[in-house]
């Protein structure tokens, strides 16, 4: 049996419902059934229900909010990660913790390796790599997935915003010198669900394959959707927010191919079949 936790977010919603469609037994929670700001409510939960794994997607994600509420992040996501990771060890249980591109620098033009130094750059990248390390420490049989620029059915999103501003404006103006690779959370799901079932243990990146800066996804969202909108390209120096971003969100798949594991299809792919999902 699979918990998967943050059932109301993007990532927790698509895994459930990827195990719905296998046919597995799963427990999908939220916070009304487990409050993550309390350890006693975290391991009673998992003692009582003894999972083979939990993917646990719970997670304190309002970057620019983190910076003002900076114990509540970490309190979400290195605090109780840790209580969940010790309690999946003491029922001998899998534990797979998303995490994000934010725990690096966004230094250069390479893609990041899972193992190159890290270095967040706000307080939410930090929050989640002290959850990563907080789960390493306790639970040996860990599989931490790094991903970026989600978007999925279930919640706010980048595209569901650009969709939104197609609306009522001719134009929006769009970072350019910020790069990464989107995830589609529907794609993600089924690799996440593959990893619980084997014994694989590790650091992963996942996101769906090739490269863009925001402005690059913007324009292709409103291609896709046939949207008549210009998208004029800035720099991040002319779009300030409270917590920074990183300008190199690359992430290296190597460790993915490494393990046997297939990559995530094309994001021009993922988003095409992302709009047909929003339009049925």
């Amino acid at each position: 049996m699979v918990i998967v936790t943050g059932i109301t977010g993007q990532l927790g919603y698509d895994v459930a419902a990827e195990l719905k469609r296998r046919g597995e037994d799963f427990i999908a929670t939220s916070r009304k059934e487990i409050d993550l700001t309390d350890e006693d409510t975290i391991k009673k939960f998992i003692s009582e229900h003894k999972p083979e794994a939990v993917i646990h997607c719970a997670a304190y994600t309002a970057v620019d909010k983190a910076e003002s509420e900076e114990e509540l992040a970490l309190t979400v996501n290195s605090l109780a990660t840790r209580y969940m990771a010790e309690a999946c060890r003491d029922v001998g249980a899998k534990i797979l913790y998303p995490s994000t591109d934010y725990v690096f620098g966004g230094d250069g033009k390479d893609p990041y390796n899972i193992n190159d130094e890290k270095n967040p750059c706000n307080v939410y990248g930090r929050s989640k790599l002290l959850g990563e390390d907080s789960v390493r420490a306790v639970n040996r049989r860990n599989f931490i997935v790094r991903i970026s620029w989600v978007f999925g059915i279930n919640g706010k999103n980048f595209v569901k915003t650009m969709l939104r501003l197609a609306e009522n404006h001719k134009k929006v103006r769009v970072v350019a010198d910020q790069i990464g690779s989107p995830t589609y959370t529907k794609d993600l799901a089924p690799l996440l669900v593959d990893m619980i079932h084997t014994e694989k243990f590790g650091t992963y990146h996942a996101t769906n394959e090739g490269f863009c800066s925001w402005a690059d996804f913007a324009k292709e969202i409103f291609r896709q959707a046939k949207k008549d909108v210009e998208v004029e390209e800035i720099l991040t120096v002319d779009y300030p927010t409270p917590a920074r971003r990183p300008f190199n969100s690359r992430l290296s798949k190597k460790s993915l191919d490494d393990a046997g594991f297939n990559r995530l299809p094309h994001w021009h792919d993922a988003l095409e079949r992302y709009i047909a999902e929003l339009q049925a």
